[in-house]
């Protein structure tokens, strides 16, 4: 069996340089591609149980996101599991089931797991308990979504230019009355991409109509089909619905096909996250896009470092760009 002298002498580094490698320190960038071809070469395995002697670590980080059925989470999920394996973590995955009572419970889970690390998509914007594991030692970092009155590292894209920009996309196509579907209203997201919605109509001075703005479930497509139903049949005068995640998309993309209507003929319509959506859907649906894998690597690679004791540039917000894909869902064909 390969040990990390093997990995060293392969690779033409240091047993020190390997080591800090495996615990997610930084290392040249030279180093870490030659330790990489070395490892795959030598089928080199890390000894976890080994190693968390040692260390006081039981390689292991928790993830809780609100809905194990959520494509979003699960996506990031995938950019972030490839870091922690090349690291040499397992995760734990909970599901909060978007209630803020399970994610205390949740937490207190991991804790007693022992896991090393957690990264969590809360809630909502409360985050006594999520202050409290820190307090206890706790690595946190938040994904998606930050929370109220405290500082934490957190991985996020920008909701405000990202909403705006695609508002500001239907403006540009004629539409004047705009719905937007977003999620409930103690949610990070949902506050900003509504700034990203207000703003556009202001720069374009039109007047934004609060009965317009309709709050959903973000993790239940059923309420995004309610909720374009509702305003369909209530504001005549709509042409344009934006819908805030990937389940509210699916949501007003069934509630059009109930209602008979097609897309870019009768409404245009704008989404949010998967890129799919283009491709399955006829005429295809324009979406905002967010750059899922990179979310869930740059939480990890931020998990990694804080977990190895540095704390340098606590705390720490990675604010992503978002993504137009733009179809002839924006615009009304006559």
């Amino acid at each position: 069996m390969a040990t990390i002298k093997d990995v060293a002498a392969l690779s033409e580094t240091s047993v020190g340089t390997v080591s800090r490698y495996l615990n997610g320190y930084e290392i040249k960038e030279s180093n870490r591609i030659r330790i990489e071809q070395a490892i795959t070469s030598l089928n080199f395995k890390i000894n976890a149980i080994a190693q968390g002697l040692k260390n006081k670590k039981t390689m292991t980080v928790g993830i809780l996101i609100p809905r194990l059925s959520n494509i979003f989470s699960t996506s990031i999920i995938e950019g972030m599991e490839k870091i922690f394996d090349k690291n040499g973590y397992s995760i734990l995955v909970c599901d909060s089931r978007n209630n803020v009572k399970i994610e205390e419970k949740k937490i207190n889970f991991l804790h007693e797991k022992q896991v090393d690390g957690i990264i969590i998509m809360p809630c909502d914007d409360s985050g006594e308990h999520i202050k409290q594991e820190q307090n206890n030692g706790m690595p946190i970092v938040l994904m998606d979504r930050l929370v109220n009155d405290i500082d934490c590292d957190a991985v996020i894209c920008d909701n405000v230019t990202g909403s705006y920009e695609a508002v500001q996309k239907l403006i540009e196509n004629g539409h004047k009355n705009i719905g937007i579907i977003t999620g409930q209203k103690n949610i990070f997201t949902s506050d900003e991409r509504i700034k990203g919605y207000v703003a556009a109509h202001k720069e374009n001075r039109l007047k934004v109509d609060k009965s317009l703005i309709i709050h959903a479930d973000y993790t239940d497509k059923e309420t995004g089909r309610k909720a374009l139903i509702n305003i369909v049949r209530s504001h005549r005068e709509c042409t344009a619905v934006f819908a805030t995640n990937y389940e509210l998309t699916i949501g007003v993309i069934e509630g059009i096909l109930d209602m008979k209507l097609v897309i870019g003929k009768d409404i245009a319509v704008f989404g949010y996250d998967q890129e799919d959506l283009i491709h399955v859907i006829r005429p295809s649906i324009s979406i905002v896009k967010q750059p899922m894998n990179l979310i869930g690597e740059k939480a990890a690679k931020l998990l990694i470092k804080r977990m190895s004791g540095d704390r340098s540039d606590f705390p720490t917000i990675h604010k992503l760009r978002t993504e137009l894909i733009l179809t002839d869902s924006l615009r009304l064909r006559k």
